[in-house]
Parts: C-alpha cells; sequence; structure tokens
C-alpha cells in the first residue's frame, strides 16, 4: 500500500506543478488568448482521471489472470476517455460560442502527457512484480 502511494507522487507533482504555472503565468496565460480557468479545471480532470484509470490498472494487475489484465485495461481506458468525454461535452455545451480552443488544445497535450506517465509507471510497476 505504501508503495502504491508512492508511485502516486509523480502525478501528484506534476498536477501541482501545473496548476502553479496556470495560477502564476495568468497574464502570460491572457498574452496568448489562453483561458485560466479551462487549463487549471482540465488539469483538475485528467489528474482524476489519471488516478482513476491508475487505481483500475493496478488493482487488475494483482490477480494473476489473463482475463483480469485485459479487463482491467480496457475498463481504465474506458473510465478516463468517458470523464475525459463528458467534461469536455459540457465545456462545450456551456461556453457555446466562448470556448477557448487554445484551452483545449493543451490540454489535449497534457492528456498526452498524464498517459505517458501512467504508461510508463504502470511499465515499471509490472517490471518490478515479474521480477520479484
Amino acid at each position: 500500500m505504501n508503495n502504491d502511494r508512492r508511485l502516486l507522487l509523480p502525478f501528484v507533482f506534476l498536477f501541482v506543478l501545473l496548476n502553479a504555472f496556470f495560477i502564476t503565468g495568468k497574464s502570460f496565460l491572457l498574452k496568448r488568448n489562453i483561458d485560466q480557468d479551462v487549463l487549471i479545471v482540465g488539469n483538475l480532470v485528467l489528474f482524476a482521471a489519471t488516478l482513476i484509470s491508475f487505481w483500475i490498472s493496478v488493482r487488475s494487475h494483482r490477480v494473476n489472470t489473463g482475463s483480469s489484465a485485459v479487463r482491467g485495461l480496457y475498463g481504465s481506458f474506458m473510465a478516463k476517455f468517458f470523464l475525459i468525454a463528458v467534461s469536455a461535452f459540457a465545456y462545450i455545451i456551456i461556453a457555446r460560442e466562448h470556448v477557448n480552443k487554445n484551452g483545449l488544445f493543451i490540454c489535449a497535450a497534457l492528456y498526452i502527457v498524464y498517459t505517458v506517465m501512467e504508461v510508463r509507471l504502470l511499465t515499471r510497476l509490472l517490471r518490478v512484480k515479474k521480477n520479484g
């Protein structure tokens, strides 16, 4: 359990670092027509979705059956995808013509960053589990 918490530290560090930049860099973001609120909320949604996805994947790999690993992989992907899709759809419906496209593109890039980090940590966890 303590080792699992240690695995979450890179996600927490990235989340805090990005939010610190988004909060302190408001003038920098405004000059580039990027809505600070979109980035902060988008980062929060991505952080939560990644933690849920990571938790599902780790839990499924603790059971030593192939089917549970596949179920966990698909389940974590679906949970992450639908949470992000519903959030983006809700933002687009609420904002209508005031949608901040630059903010959404940055959130899409952050999705890639969080996903790459998640895959690297899961790979490291499985490699240690396989060898240990």
